[in-house]
């Protein structure tokens, strides 16, 4: 077992290597790159939008000087084959230094810390939610199995499951913050102006009263569906052999539920704990523009647009990795469900 997961994790550093050139080949061979941005600025100011440039980005160097060009190549280290530029890369990410983002011409793993908490937070809220709420329910229901609770609720849930997280964050925003109807919930930010002059439990409040909204956006979809895969797993173990002996022997019903048929019906569920690294960069480009977050979504879309590509390649470094990390824990997990597995 222990030689499956020490390869598994072998694995892992050629497939990271792999997606890194990839990921490096494209954005490189992308049209509007960070020299077109900076003479777009220098010809119509900085406070020029930065959208369209991949459109008008060719042609774009004609006229210029060579000695600007040669000097902004080399600022921008482009004064190199695109593969000695990736050995560069890759000889610095050792140390954790992806270098410097061009838009804001700081270290790149400072600009994602900064915008780390946002994600971070709205990431880890709705994956403890989501599970939380999505086992004990799926479990009740499938004790209720075809009740008018079951049938209820199944509905309930696929009708939330059927509405986009960004046009369910809208019609929220429109019903209760102050749309149309009712202005309970704030939009904007994570916590109030005066939040640091409020007292720990305030605070707290604060930080709930601003959450709430969002964190239903976040956590709807995967809910749902946990819920029902719980559910059908659940009622899947309860038709086995094993249950209708322990039924047989004269257990409660609680028992044979939660004691014997629990545990392997958690199988299924466990496939997604492994994904739980990945909501240290849960950003979502909808929400966080809909709710006006300044998190990680956000950051990798205005890199992208503003073709940052250190920052592009410091988000896909990290989150590639955690998510081929992700799938490791997975794997283990399955062996603490169920020590039956045997993955040699």
């Amino acid at each position: 077992m222990l030689r499956y997961f020490f390869r598994r994790i072998l694995i892992l550093l050629p497939t990271l290597l792999g997606v890194t050139i990839v990921v490096f080949a494209i954005i490189n061979m992308a049209p509007g790159g960070p020299i077109d941005q900076k003479l777009h600025e220098m010809r119509f100011g900085s406070g020029a939008s930065s959208e369209g440039m991949s459109t008008s980005s060719r042609g774009s160097t004609q006229g210029v000087p060579d000695e600007v060009l040669n000097a902004l190549k080399k600022q921008y280290g482009f004064d190199r084959p695109i593969h000695e530029r990736y050995l560069l890369w890759l000889k610095n990410i050792v140390t954790l230094n992806f270098g410097e983002s061009f838009t804001y011409e700081e270290p790149v793993v400072d600009v994602i810390v900064s915008k780390f908490p946002v994600s971070l937070q709205f990431g880890i809220i709705s994956l403890i939610l989501s599970y939380l709420i999505s086992i004990p329910l799926g479990i009740f229901k499938a004790i209720k199995n075809g009740s008018v609770f079951d049938v209820t609720s199944s509905f309930i849930l696929f009708v939330f499951y059927s509405i986009p997280s960004f046009m369910l964050a809208i019609l929220l925003i429109v019903l209760f913050s102050g749309g149309s109807f009712f202005e309970i919930f704030p939009v904007g930010g994570i916590q109030s102006e005066m939040y640091d002059e409020l007292s720990g439990w305030e605070q707290f409040l604060d930080r709930v009263h601003h959450f709430t909204l969002p964190l239903i956006c976040y956590t709807i979809g995967s809910f749902t569906s946990l819920t029902v895969l719980m559910k059908n797993s659940i009622i899947e173990e309860i038709k086995k052999d094993y249950i209708r002996t322990a039924r047989a022997k004269g257990l409660e019903e609680k028992v044979v539920y939660m004691k014997h048929a629990l545990r392997n019906a958690l199988i299924p569920i466990v496939t997604g704990l492994g994904g739980f690294l990945s909501v240290f960069f849960a950003g979502s480009l909808l929400l966080e523009t809909i709710f006006q977050l300044d998190g990680i979504g956000l950051l990798s879309y205005k890199s992208i647009l503003s073709r940052d590509y250190n920052v592009i390649m410091g988000l896909v470094f990290i989150q590639s990795g955690l998510f081929l990390l992700g799938n490791v824990i997975s794997d283990f997990a399955y062996v603490l469900v169920d020590p039956r597995i045997d993955f040699t």
